[in-house]
C-alpha cells in the first residue's frame, strides 16, 4: 500500500472517543499496588535519574533486587550505594551506551548469563533531541535509544524469559507516539528524506516501540511472559538535557513548572510489574495504569511486520551468530 493510501487508512481509523479518553485519563491518578516483591529481580534501563531512579527506589522499597543498565559509571555507583544502604537489597549495574548497537548486544548477552529469573524488565532509557544526530553505527540516535535498544534486548532475551515461571516486560512509552500522526516513515528511519524535528523523531521512535510490541505480544501468547507499554504521565524528568542552553532554559523556566513529580510514574510501573490484577494482560498500552487505545499508526499490524524485518536487518540480528 502506498503512503497516501496508508494516511487515508489512518484518517478513517481515528476516533474522537479515543482522543477524549486520552484527555480524561490525563487527570487520573495511578492504581497503587502494596504487594511486596521480596527477593525478585528487576532490570531497569536508565536508572540513574528521573523516572528510572524513582522506580528503582520503589521496587527496592518492596524488597526487590535490582540490575540497572546505565551509561554513567559514577552515577551508577552512587545509586548502588544509595539503594543498598537504604533498603538492604542487592543493586548491581551494567554500563552500556544504549545508542551503540555493540553495547546493547553486550548488555543483552550479560543479562542472558544471569542465573536468577528476571521477573520484570523495564525499558526506561530515553532521549529527546531537537537536532538530528547519528550514532557511530549510522543510525538516528532517538530511534536507536528508544526503539532499537529495547528491540535487541527483548529479541535476545525472549527464550530465557519464556523458560521462567513468569516475566513482565514494560516499555516506558509516551502519548508522544501520537506525533507520528500519519505513520512511521519505515523507508526513512534515519530522516534523510523527510524534514527532521524533535517531536517527529520522538513520535516515530515511540510508534516503532509500540509496533514491535504487537509482534512480541504474539510471540508471548500462551506463555507466562507479558509485554505492555505505559505513558508515564506529564512529569518532570531530565529528558532533553542533551539539547542547547536555550531549550534547557525554556524547559526549566516554563515547561517543568507545569509538570507533576515522576513519583506517579514509578507508582504506575510498580503496579504494572507486580499487581495480580494485570497478570494475564498482554500487548496493551496504559496511561499510567489505565488501559488506553494508541493512535492508529501504532496498531498497524502490516507495518509492524515490515518494521520487524527492517529491524532485524538494521541490528544484524537476521544474521545467525557464528
Amino acid at each position: 500500500m502506498n503512503k497516501r493510501k496508508k494516511v487515508w487508512q489512518y484518517v478513517k481509523e481515528y476516533k474522537w472517543s479515543n482522543i477524549w479518553a486520552m484527555i480524561r485519563n490525563s487527570f487520573l491518578e495511578p492504581e497503587v499496588c502494596s504487594d511486596d516483591f521480596t527477593g525478585r529481580l528487576v532490570v531497569i534501563t536508565g536508572a540513574t535519574s528521573g523516572i528510572g531512579k524513582l522506580t528503582a527506589h520503589k521496587y527496592a522499597s518492596h524488597g526487590a533486587n535490582l540490575l540497572c543498565i546505565n551509561r554513567n559509571p559514577v552515577k551508577s555507583e552512587a545509586l548502588r550505594t544509595e539503594i543498598e544502604t537504604e533498603y538492604g537489597v542487592n543493586c548491581r549495574y551494567l554500563i552500556a551506551d544504549l545508542s551503540d548497537l555493540s553495547d546493547i548486544r553486550k548488555a543483552a548477552n550479560e543479562l542472558l548469563q544471569v542465573k536468577q529469573p528476571i521477573d520484570v524488565l523495564i525499558h526506561n532509557a530515553g532521549v529527546y533531541l531537537t537536532t538530528r544526530e547519528l550514532t557511530p553505527d549510522g543510525i538516528e540516535k532517538t530511534l536507536a535509544v528508544h526503539y532499537l535498544s529495547s528491540f535487541i534486548i527483548n529479541y535476545l532475551l525472549l527464550d530465557k524469559l519464556k523458560s521462567q515461571k513468569s516475566a513482565r516486560i514494560i516499555f516506558v512509552s509516551s502519548e508522544g507516539h501520537r506525533f507520528a500522526a500519519w505513520g512511521l516513515p519505515v523507508d526513512d528511519l534515519n530522516w534523510e528524506k523527510h524534514r527532521y524535528s524533535g517531536l517527529k523523531s520522538y513520535g516515530s521512535a515511540k510508534t516503532a516501540q509500540l509496533l514491535s510490541m504487537i509482534v512480541f505480544a504474539e510471540k508471548c501468547e500462551n506463555t507466562a511472559v507479558s509485554i505492555n507499554a505505559m505513558h508515564p504521565g506529564a512529569v518532570r524528568t531530565d529528558t532533553g538535557r542533551e539539547n542547547g542552553p536555550l531549550y534547557r532554559l525554556f524547559k526549566k523556566t516554563f515547561f517543568d513548572k507545569t509538570l507533576k513529580s515522576a513519583q506517579v510514574s514509578a507508582e504506575a510501573l510498580y503496579y504494572l510489574g507486580v499487581s495480580e490484577n494485570i497478570k494475564t494482560v498482554n500487548g496493551k498500552f496504559f496511561h499510567l495504569t489505565t488501559e488506553e487505545t494508541p493512535a492508529p499508526p501504532a496498531l498497524d499490524k502490516d507495518m509492524a511486520g515490515l518494521l520487524w524485518e527492517k529491524s532485524l536487518d538494521l541490528t544484524g540480528l537476521s544474521i545467525p551468530s557464528s
